[in-house]
């Protein structure tokens, strides 16, 4: 379950919150002035998020590693037509 809190609410209620992620796996979004600034999740979520981000940031190196020769339009217009393809299945 997600968890949106205030930052005020937050600070009042932190035991209680880390409670809440750490033994129901609920996520907690602290929001300032009604725009959402950070998330409280369990150390297990954050870890798989990290190691996922790294992931793709080693595929989109390997991308642009292997697209570096070939010039933006042509780029573009096979990523246009590989979208393409996909969506007419």
């Amino acid at each position: 379950m997600v968890t949106e809190v205030n930052a005020v609410n937050f600070r009042q209620n932190l035991g209680e919150m880390l409670n809440q992620v750490q033994y129901r796996n609920d996520s907690i979004v602290i929001n300032k002035d009604g725009k959402p600034v950070a998330a409280l999740v369990d150390a297990e979520l954050f870890a798989r998020i990290r190691r996922m981000r790294d992931r793709f940031n080693a595929l989109s190196q390997r991308i642009a590693e292997a697209y570096a020769e070939v010039p933006s339009e042509e780029g573009l217009a096979e990523i246009d037509s590989l979208v393409n393809q996909e969506r007419a299945v």
